[in-house]
């Protein structure tokens, strides 16, 4: 994954967005100041994509930081805590 990682981050915004659609898998959506942050699954990597409600539009889609306060939020309502050990 690591070139094909490289290959999506340089991707556009709107690149970005269609082929996670196309090939991520969805796993959940948590409430993040002022965003809807839907996380998804893509070729074993997590990506966030940030919509913000307000301005109808997405602000940015980036690889999950496993170190974020977000992770709360996310090993709250899933089972991804035995990943992020498995990767310390």
């Amino acid at each position: 994954m690591a070139h094909h990682r490289k290959l999506f981050l340089e991707l556009s915004l709107a690149e970005k967005i269609q082929h996670l659609y196309r090939y991520g898998t969805f796993q959940i959506s948590i409430r993040y100041y002022g965003h809807k942050v839907n996380l998804y699954l893509l070729e074993g990597e997590y990506i966030e994509v940030f919509y913000n409600h307000r301005e109808d539009r997405i602000d940015k889609v980036e690889e999950l930081d496993y170190h974020h306060t977000r992770m709360k939020f996310y090993t709250d309502q899933i089972g991804i805590g035995c990943l992020i050990k498995s990767l310390n």
